[in-house]
């Protein structure tokens, strides 16, 4: 499976993996997430793809985004693109995938082992182009979901597949810390209400 020589690479794709984490019901914890897998190999780098709305002031997703990138990530994002379907409906698009693949590509030839956080089967084309240059490739999902979150084709692809649910004592957030943090949250905001009124 991995070898501790190996020089490893980490592409993440960031909704994908937050879809995953949150149908089987934790968090990550994206400090753990690079001890586990700095342990298993030579942990060259750990990249993080997402897209990012640039219209709103403050989106949800960027004080990870912040956190990750002084954390030994390197974080990849793009804009999100606004459209309007044939039925008049706003839909936005943020789609990582050849950004991803590309970097795959890039960077296979440089290391001995990737491995890719998606269950996107648009994926198995790449996975398969980079094991050809001789390179294994363990790919993290889930198949404990109804429907599960990995496609067959890139599953069957992967040199190893690692179900995202047996790492979860290894890189799940406990939730009492999360809890704690909500707290802390709540009594820094009624302090905040506090003073403002006064």
């Amino acid at each position: 499976m991995f070898d501790q020589r190996e020089k490893i690479v980490l592409f993440i794709d960031g909704a994908n993996l937050y879809s995953t984490a949150k149908a089987l019901g934790f968090d990550i914890d994206y400090k753990k997430l690079l001890a586990e897998f700095s342990s298993r190999g030579y942990l060259l780098r750990a990249y993080y793809y997402t897209a990012l709305s640039e219209d709103q002031e403050y989106s949800s997703i960027r004080p990870l985004i912040d956190w990750l990138d002084y954390n030994g990530y390197t974080v990849v994002t793009k804009p999100t693109k606004e459209f309007y379907d044939a039925s008049g409906r706003r839909k936005i698009k943020g789609n990582m995938d050849i950004e991803l693949a590309v970097n795959m590509m890039e960077i296979g030839e440089h290391i001995d082992h990737l491995v890719l956080f998606s269950g996107d089967g648009d994926f198995r084309s790449v996975v398969e182009a980079v094991q050809r240059r001789g390179r294994k490739v363990s790919v993290v999902s889930t198949l404990s979901t109804q429907p599960p979150m990995i496609a067959d084709e890139l599953r069957r692809q992967a040199d190893n597949f690692i179900d995202l649910l047996s790492l979860q004592p290894r890189v799940g957030r406990d939730p009492a810390e999360r809890a704690a943090r909500a707290a802390e949250r709540a009594q820094a905001h009624s302090g905040f209400d506090e003073d403002f009124d006064n």
